[in-house]
């Protein structure tokens, strides 16, 4: 196999970050000795999270054979920092309004799988709801559920609905979310609209489509493009990734 040079979108701090949670950890766990470093290790599970490179890459340009221990140990460490809805909707409470959107995470899934067939999408794949605020910064993720969940059966299974309730703030959806509640606005549905009919849904669509940024943040982390990993460890992978982009994006 040949070995390369190569770069990450990412800044220094993003890599500090990370390897200061791997130090911590290890410092928890008692490790005397690993092949790997942290700042090495977090580079490795950086490539791996933001470029999408496999195990078998990983192992070659590292040198080490243990590629999957390593990512899985910082996945771990990761998710249990990401925030829960609870506190994400603290953070929210300053906002001007939310905007809430679900998206499908793509996986490597046979065929009979059917519970992670979306008939939406025609293909395999895991339901993910987002809430972002008006600039379209990523504020919360939700735990992956299959494919073919609806996406207001999925923000209620989530408790989304009831969590936006309480902040009192406008949220802005699409359709997928009619009946949600007052609080939730979607666009007004029907082929024969009238001017003012249109007119409101347009404005709602230049609104709500700030929240595509939310779905372009977490699809821009290439391991999420195609998962293919087992579908109970999702969940985690999804909330390691937010609580990596929160780390980048928080003020400092």
């Amino acid at each position: 196999m040949l070995i390369y040079r190569s770069g990450i979108d990412l800044s220094s701090f993003t890599l500090r970050f990370l390897a200061g949670q791997l130090r911590s950890q290890h410092r928890r766990q008692g490790t005397r000795w690993r092949r790997l470093p942290p700042g090495h290790q977090a580079l490795l599970v950086l490539a791996h999270l933001r470029k999408g490179d496999t195990y078998a890459q990983l192992a070659a340009g590292f040198g080490t054979a243990t590629a999957y221990r390593y990512i899985r140990e910082a996945i771990e460490v990761l998710s249990v920092l990401a925030p829960t809805l609870q506190q994400a909707m603290d953070e929210a409470r300053r906002k001007a309004f939310l905007i809430l959107d679900g998206t499908l995470l793509p996986i490597d899934r046979i065929a009979a799988d059917r519970p992670y067939y979306s008939g939406k999408h025609k293909r395999h794949g895991v339901n993910v709801q987002l809430i972002a605020d008006p600039h379209g910064k990523l504020l919360w993720a939700s735990p992956a559920l299959p494919g073919a969940t609806h996406d207001l059966t999925a923000a209620r299974t989530h408790g989304i609905v009831e969590a936006l309730s309480t902040t009192g703030l406008t949220t802005w959806a699409d359709r997928a979310y009619q009946a949600a509640g007052r609080h939730i606005r979607v666009p007004i549905r029907g082929r024969k609209l009238k001017r003012w009919q249109r007119h409101h849904n347009t404005t709602h669509a230049k609104i709500r489509c700030v929240g595509e940024q939310a779905v372009a943040t977490l699809k821009g982390w290439r391991v999420l493009r195609k998962i293919r990993c087992s579908t109970n460890r999702i969940t985690d992978l999804v909330r390691a990734v937010l609580t990596l982009h929160l780390a980048r994006s928080t003020p400092r």
